[in-house]
């Protein structure tokens, strides 16, 4: 079972094996389960078989579903009941009675939108469930006095589940084992501090741990544990704010505002005031509604959020909030944790440098003894161990190939451990206590030197030239008191450095260099030292990385501190809460914070980020909490979330201008309509064609067509700046050319004549819109605009499709003065769009 490790210098890293809490060596497993030797606490062997079949039958289980999408009823019901869905359905149903179907196409075209859209969505369930699966947690329980790992949803009362650091308590329960075992229970009470627990004590679901180690027996299960329902709403359905989504939502209020008097005028006119044969009055008075109605925006806005769902999941990029990668698209400043994310999770002991005249078998000896008191190493503890095996008989060797001891005879059992601090974000530092071979007592500290040195100390000077180089420094020291001592720290006697190097990620240099093309602010936030955590991020070449700034010197001001963060790129030393206090800091800015971790020190600073990113080897907490999973752990995988969130907002944004053209023109030519007193010029079957081949088709191919642009802000305004023209535009020249064709025309079959003038100006208007949206050009591009083109030639000169849609243009002087006004109305649109977007930007 591989779990995040806390690493002493203030990071945290993945891939540090997590041993058993009995045994120090074994990796747990569910086919392999570990023995688990009998304990004092009468649970400690954890339930029988038969007991657990006994709770389940009962229905004693964790039955509390963890999902991480939408259920399919969810999914049909929120595809199938809309309120434009319920107007469009009642629609159809009266044409279906009163007129031919051709003029009931919309409705099918609904029920195909509907159905797109369902199965879209399914297929990114699909492929979010399967994800999930993979990051899932899997607490360890004991079972018939073995250890191994299961689902979430098989606990059940009266399991002993074992604690370690990073884990997330997953059921309530009473601590039953602890060592040394800290909580922080900050997500659920607001405490920042972490809690430390004894036997006996209560935890929640939802909380984590911090430090140390444990067990708890599960005490609240299923929807019985209140505060894991809470926990699992809070870390799963907190909604990231989609501005694309509430944009959208507001159009459609507007346009449901304009949408009723209009229809009524509308309804009256047709009805009642031109007194026209009852069929064809309502016919043509339905053809004025649907049009008002954007029927295909939601409908395409989910299925391009779906396929990036499924287009992410093939990268195994776990999408826990479909917004997230919008709101990534967004992000102008990513904050990074840089263990893990820059450099890989293992380190290598380089050199080992006695201080003060300390003889160097003995400072090998104190790191193999210090390497076997801890059941949990972290990653630079795993490397003194991999250096200093406590494997008795022959001593291992540095990464420089000097011995490790004169002979290594003394073998670390020689030394009995008598007390352990576990590591912990806000110490920075790691001890244990001994009883050496020769009886004497011993107790040492093992962590970050600029911590355990006071300010002015020589050594740190060594140090900084060591850092200078990119090198992590841990300085092994002796204290003389007890180990939990106030001040501890404060006398500790320097012993020696441990010198260790970091494996820098061979993608993560590109990585840098791709946010820092796309202006997106990179800042480096580590709990290690400043000084070294710049010269790593020096050698990925990012811009700044000599800006460095020790927290412990940061101003606790908010403004201030924001004003730090803008004017540096590197911070160490940072404490958990830090971390929140500087991405509070830049959101009070008005920058979009991104911030990556996987790490229970970094947990706080992910729930506040607008995005959250966790390693999929991240601790059980950090992936609860975050929007977005890498299962591959691999921090390259952020551009191609940024690039999936930037085209579906740039795509969204072109289709949402022409859908919302199309409502526009729709809701003036109605007004125009009621105002002089004329028939409605079209039938729906000609709005379905029109609508299909301007929209509904291209908006498709557009849609999810690739799109580099940097996500802009203001949704709403930017859309409506060029669909109202737009909309205007289109409505006067297709109108101007109704008039126009009413004076020319005359007798029986006028109406015809003058709804095909009018349908080829607003063709050809809606046409150019279509044309300017498809900008850039790209053979494909240019090939849909045409393709579209091309339908609607074949439906005016294919004599079927001509009885079919009611479209014959008669004669050659009002078709080619419809082409004459749809030309002008190019012009005109050409420089409104121009106009727009020197006025208020692309």
């Amino acid at each position: 079972m591989t779990q995040r490790a806390l690493d002493s210098s203030g990071e945290q890293t993945p891939g540090s094996p997590r041993p058993a809490m009995i045994d120090a060596g074994a990796e747990l497993d569910p086919v392999h389960p570990v023995e688990l030797p009998p304990s004092g606490h009468p649970d400690a062997t954890g339930l029988t078989t038969a007991e657990v079949a006994e709770r389940v039958a009962r229905g004693e289980v964790n039955d509390v579903p963890v999902r991480s999408s939408r259920s399919l009823t969810e999914i049909v019901r929120a595809n199938v009941f809309t309120r434009f869905n319920l107007i469009i359905g009642v629609l159809w149903v009266i044409m279906l009675f009163v007129a031919p179907i051709q003029d009931s196409l919309f409705g099918f075209v609904i029920v195909a939108n509907t159905g797109i859209g369902i199965i879209q969505e399914w297929r990114a369930k699909k492929t979010l469930d399967s994800l999930a699966v993979i990051g899932e947690a899997k607490p360890t329980v004991r079972r018939d006095g073995k250890a191994a790992e299961i689902s979430t949803h098989e606990i059940v009362l009266g399991d002993v589940v074992e604690l370690g650091p990073g884990d997330k308590v997953v059921v309530d329960g009473t601590v039953a084992e602890a060592d040394s075992l800290e909580i922080d229970e900050s997500l659920l009470t607001g405490e920042a501090d972490p809690v430390l627990k004894r036997p006996g004590d209560p935890v929640m679901s939802g909380s984590f741990v911090v430090a140390g180690g444990g067990a708890f027996t599960a005490t609240k299960v299923g929807r019985e544990a209140y505060a894991a329902q809470l926990a699992e709403e809070a870390s799963r359905f907190t909604l990231v704010h989609s501005e694309l989504r509430s944009g959208i939502s507001t159009i459609l209020k507007y346009v449901t505002w304009m949408m009723v008097p209009t229809a009524i005028g509308l309804i009256i006119s047709q009805l009642v005031v031109k007194d026209n044969n009852f069929k064809d009055s309502v016919a043509r008075t339905v053809g004025g509604i649907v049009p008002m109605i954007p029927e295909g925006l939601v409908l395409l806005t989910s299925v391009a959020f779906a396929i990036g769902v499924v287009r992410l999941g093939r990268k195994q990029c776990l999408v826990q909030e479909l917004p997230a990668i919008e709101g990534l698209a967004r992000v102008d400043v990513v904050c990074l944790d840089k263990t893990g994310t820059l450099t890989e999770g293992g380190m290598d002991i380089t050199e080992v440098r006695p201080l003060g005249g300390s003889d160097e078998a003995y400072v090998h000896q104190v790191l193999r003894s210090l390497g076997s008191s801890d059941p949990r190493p972290n990653a630079s503890l795993q490397a003194i161990i991999d250096a200093y095996p406590a494997d008795g008989g022959r001593a291992g060797e540095t990464g420089d190939g000097r011995a490790s001891g004169e002979g290594g005879q003394v073998t670390a059992e020689s030394w009995a451990v008598t007390d352990a601090m576990p590591f912990s974000s806000a110490r920075k530092y790691s001890g244990a206590a001994f009883t050496e071979t020769d009886g004497t007592p011993s107790a040492w500290l093992l962590g970050a030197p600029d911590v355990l040195l006071p300010d002015g100390d020589g050594t740190l000077t060594e140090i900084e030239h060591l850092n200078e180089q990119g090198l992590r420094v841990l300085l092994l020291a002796r204290v003389r008191g007890e180990l939990d001592a106030p001040g501890a720290a404060d006398g500790a006697e320097p012993t020696a450095l441990v010198v260790l190097e970091q494996r820098l990620r061979p993608d993560a240099g590109e990585t840098l260099a791709y946010f820092a093309q796309q202006n997106v602010a990179t800042k480096v936030i580590s709990g290690d030292n400043a000084v070294s955590v710049g010269a790593v991020a020096g050698k990925l070449g990012l811009a700044g990385a000599e800006n460095t700034l020790d927290a412990r010197r940061m101003p606790t001001d908010p403004d201030e501190m924001a004003t730090a963060m803008e004017e540096n790129a590197v911070f160490g030393r940072v404490t958990p809460q830090q971390k929140r206090d500087m991405v509070a800091a830049l959101q009070s800015r008005g920058h979009t914070v991104a911030m990556t971790g996987d790490g229970v020190n970094d947990v706080l600073a992910l729930k506040d980020a607008d995005i959250g990113v966790s390693m999929g080897s991240g601790s059980e907490a950090t992936r609860a909490v975050a929007q977005i999973v890498l299962l591959n752990n691999s921090f390259a995988t952020l551009p191609s979330v940024v690039a999936e969130g930037r085209r579906v907002i740039g795509n969204i944004t072109r289709v949402a201008t022409l859908f919302l053209t199309k409502t526009v023109y729709s809701v003036l030519l109605a007004i125009l309509v009621v105002c002089f007193q004329v028939e409605y010029p079209f039938l729906p079957r000609h709005l379905t064609l029109l609508s299909t081949l301007t929209i509904g088709v291209p908006a498709f191919f557009l849609a999810l067509a690739p799109n580099k642009e940097r996500a802009q802000p203001h949704f709403v305004r930017r859309v409506m700046r060029y669909a109202i023209p737009s909309g205007v535009i289109a409505a006067a020249a297709t109108f101007t050319t109704y008039l126009v064709a009413r004076h020319h025309y005359a007798g029986p079959g006028a109406l015809e004549a003058e709804t095909s003038a009018a349908t080829l100006t607003l063709f050809l208007v809606s046409m150019w819109v279509l044309a300017i949206i498809a900008r850039p050009y790209t053979w494909w591009r240019i090939g849909l605009v045409a393709a579209m083109g091309l339908g609607f030639l074949i439906v005016l000169v294919v004599p079927w499709l001509q009885d079919f849609f009611a479209l014959k243009l008669v004669g050659t002087t009002m078709p080619w003065g419809a082409v004459g006004i749809a030309v002008a109305a190019a012009a005109l649109l050409e420089f409104s769009w121009r106009l727009v977007g020197r006025r208020f930007g692309a």
